[in-house]
């Protein structure tokens, strides 16, 4: 089968015929139905500070946000059956992850899991939007729900609306949060509407005497770090999930005046995964998205690079 793979930094990725998985004890192989692009794929050729995931060597085929179905089933893996629907969350339990380490990803027709990562996609989500919940769906929500604690009236600022921040802020939303957006691509600030924002601006800091309690970067551009601690009330939450830059210069003095908390998130649970597809089968969460074939995986790369795109590029497959 062809797999597109990582062969390092600055290296475009390489379409290689690989060998078909096989479940192991505690695994499964899944046939790949659907896999999104992340912008951490970006990031991952761009950046060598990414070299430090991949220690088990290269090439390793890329791809952490998949659903498909259970073609193969290995010893001690009888509770799920050949033909379940499923989600893949992307991180094991000792940190590793589908598409980094010694795991391959989504951007094969074929892969291995394990119960560290399936989650049963219900029959209602299509498995385009079960693909993008396993990674946008599931860090997004886990970032603004779990870890920054939204609630129903908080003052909530979201940085960034694509594929991360339209699921944060939708949920936010949903659960009655008073949610104001930052994006710098307008025709994505013309989904305020959609998402159920109060009010949207090309930054945070549009919004700095609205008392934000909370505010929820999935940018990361280090810019958009350093105007969320600039924004925030007395006693808020930054809480930090885009890695577009490594690297942000701060003001510490609102950090201190403030008394300012900063957390940071990093992907979610296989209960997160779970909780974002009963949102999707509800029909109340449906993000954009661009369909794409397995062929066209390194154009999307570039696109996303470029930046100006509205929705999440899925991978389809037959």
């Amino acid at each position: 089968m062809k797999a597109w793979q990582f062969t390092g930094t600055g290296k475009p990725l390489e379409l290689n015929e690989v060998e078909e998985p096989h479940a192991g004890p505690g695994e499964v192989v899944v046939d790949v139905k659907a896999s999104g692009v992340c912008h951490s794929d970006v990031t991952t050729l761009d950046d060598p500070g990414w070299m430090a995931l991949f220690q088990h060597g290269l090439p390793r085929t890329m791809g952490h946000e998949s659903a498909g179905v259970i073609s193969e089933v290995g010893e001690g893996m009888d509770h799920w059956t050949v033909g379940d629907r499923v989600g893949l969350a992307p991180v094991m339990s000792d940190g590793d992850a589908l598409g980094y380490g010694k795991w391959d990803g989504g951007f094969a027709p074929k892969l291995r899991a394990t119960d560290d990562n399936l989650v049963a996609l219900p029959d209602e989500v299509p498995f385009d939007l079960g693909a993008m919940a396993t990674d946008a769906g599931l860090t997004a929500y886990h970032a603004i729900m779990a870890v920054g604690g939204a609630t129903e009236g908080m003052k909530v600022g979201v940085i960034g609306l694509g594929g991360l921040g339209y699921i944060g802020a939708r949920s936010a939303a949903l659960s009655g949060a008073k949610v104001y957006g930052a994006e710098v691509n307008p025709k994505t600030r013309e989904l305020k509407d959609e998402i159920g924002l109060v009010d949207v601006a090309e930054s945070i800091d549009a919004f700095k005497d609205e008392g934000l309690e909370l505010i929820v970067d999935y940018a990361g551009f280090g810019t958009t770090t350093s105007a969320a601690i600039e924004a925030l009330a007395e006693y808020g939450t930054l809480v930090q999930v885009g890695m577009g830059r490594l690297e942000s210069t701060i003001n510490t003095y609102p950090i201190i005046i403030n008394q300012l908390t900063i957390k940071g998130s990093k992907s979610g649970t296989k209960d997160d995964l779970a909780g974002i597809y009963e949102l999707m089968r509800s029909g109340q969460l449906t993000p954009p998205m661009n369909h794409i074939t397995q062929a066209d995986i390194p154009d999307a790369i570039d696109k996303l690079r470029a930046g100006g795109v509205i929705g999440r590029f899925i991978a389809m497959y037959d």
